[in-house]
This record gives C-alpha cells, structure tokens and sequence, in this order.
C-alpha cells in the first residue's frame, strides 16, 4: 500500500520494474475513497457505470454529462490513486475537434487525470491530437464494449491469426501515438503475454491473464454487488449483496417489531419544557 500519488510516470516505472498496478472502477465519492485509503494505485471510472449505476443494457446510453458528473464525485474522493475516466460512446467518434474538446472537459470538469478510449488504427488521429493537447491517454483493445453491436455482443476478441495480429499491430501503433498503457479486455492470455511483452508501456488486463503488467475489474462484480451477470474473468472477492440484504431485512425486522429505534438512537428533553408546551 503506497501514501505516494500514483501518476502517469507511476505506470512506466512499474512496467520497468516488474511491480504489477492494481486498478478498480468507482463511480462515487464514498466508494473511490474507501478503494484510496486500501491503497489501490488507479480508479477507473468507467462507463460500465451505465449497467451498475444507472441500469442500462449497455455503456452506449452513458453520456458525457454523465461521465462527468461521476468523475468529479471520484475524484473528490481521491488523495493518491490516479483518476481515469473513460470517454464514452460518440464523445471521440465525429471528428478530431470533438474528441480533443470532449477529453479537456473530463479533465477540466471531471477533474480526471487522464482518459481511457476504445479502438485502434480506426481512432489513432483522434489520439494523438488528444495527447497533443497535454492529455495522457490510456488505449482499450480486445473486447471494446462501445462496439458490442458490431461484435455481436460480448465475446472473446483475437482467437484468430488475423484478429490477433490486428491487435497487436494496434497496440504497436497506440504506443507509437503516446499512450501510457492499454487495457487489454477478453483476450486469450498467451496472446496478451505477447503483446505485454512488445510494449514498453504497460497493459492493464480484465479477462486478460496474469502476464498484463496490471489488472482491472469492475468494483461491483468484485464485491459481489452486482447480480445481473458475473463474467468468466471475474473473482469475487466478497458478496456484498448479500450482507446488504441481510442488513436490510434485520432493519425492516426491527421497524416492524418497534426494537428500532432503540434509547439510544434518540434525544431526550427537559420535562420542565415538556410540561410548559403540554
């Protein structure tokens, strides 16, 4: 667990070092701080919020008001992890102009220290214009959840030869653009070990395998708190939802029976008061 702010430099160091980077998605101020004081090195807030927060099918409803908006309760909550917040669906896919003004607003407004896109050689202009105006970026290949219409919903990405040489020559060309690492999602290990082991920058994993320089996983799916679905390439590392339930039910328990609230949950007044207003 480390006090120090973990930044873009952060992330190259410990590619050099052989010293893995924990990240995890937040949506909200009280959870981003509780994954800061544990000592995680970055949050991501991701647009998969649209599915744990905001009950959508997928991320392509999430908006950039909406992204904002959750990147600045993150960040209020966050001393030492670096923020990352993810570009959504359109924010990067009109025109260069659109994308560069959609990534400063992250930066400006969601108070961010750096933003996440998806896709390669199709985005590589929009990319490096970004990085030109100051704004660390990190890539996102394999499963790219924005494209799940395109990839006829969400499957393992790069089982092929030519599918897992296009991956590499993306991740190839995103490093050359200036991103400081990539996310690689739902991609066959040994072809992620390949490409963690071309790159100079680190790849972080989520059904990736153990051979990323760094591993990512959406919070609620880790804490057992989101019921929908639980990927393959998830751990649950606790199951909230059902301590949550439990809580829930002892409190409806204890209102029905009249046990809550109890003396001390309550205030007490002066009887010489109480007889002068009686």
């Amino acid at each position: 667990m480390s006090n120090k702010k973990f930044t873009v430099s952060s992330f190259l160091k410990a590619k050099k070092e052989n010293d893995k980077i924990s990240m995890l998605t937040a949506y909200d101020y009280s959870t981003a701080k509780v994954l800061d004081d544990a000592g995680v090195d970055s949050i991501l807030v991701g647009d998969s919020l649209g599915m744990v927060m905001l009950g959508y099918e997928n991320t392509l409803q999430v908006t950039m008001d909406d992204m904002i908006h959750h990147c600045k309760a993150v960040s209020r909550g966050t001393k030492n992890a670096m923020v990352i917040g993810d570009m959504p669906f359109l924010s990067y896919h009109v025109s260069v102009e659109e994308s560069v003004r959609n990534a400063g607003r992250l930066i400006q407004e969601g108070n961010v220290h750096a933003v996440k896109l998806e896709g390669g050689s199709n985005i590589i202009d929009n990319v490096r214009a970004i990085i030109k105006a100051q704004i660390p970026v990190i890539g996102h290949l394999g499963l790219t959840p924005q494209s799940v219409n395109m990839f006829g919903g969400f499957k393992v990405q790069g089982k092929n030869e030519q599918k897992a040489k296009q991956i590499i020559e993306d991740a190839l060309l995103l490093q050359e653009a200036g991103v400081f690492a990539i996310v690689l999602e739902c991609v066959p290990e040994k072809l992620s070990k390949i490409i963690t082991e071309k790159l100079t920058i680190p790849t972080i994993g989520i059904g990736a395998g153990k051979y990323c320089d760094g591993q990512v996983l959406v919070v609620q799916d880790m804490l057992g708190m989101y019921k929908n679905f639980t990927p393959k390439f998830v751990k649950q590392y606790a199951n909230l939802s059902e301590s949550i339930e439990g809580a829930v039910k002892g409190y409806i328990d204890e209102i029905k029976k009249g046990d809550f609230p109890a003396k001390e949950h309550t205030f007490s007044i002066n009887d010489e008061v109480l007889n002068k207003i009686q």
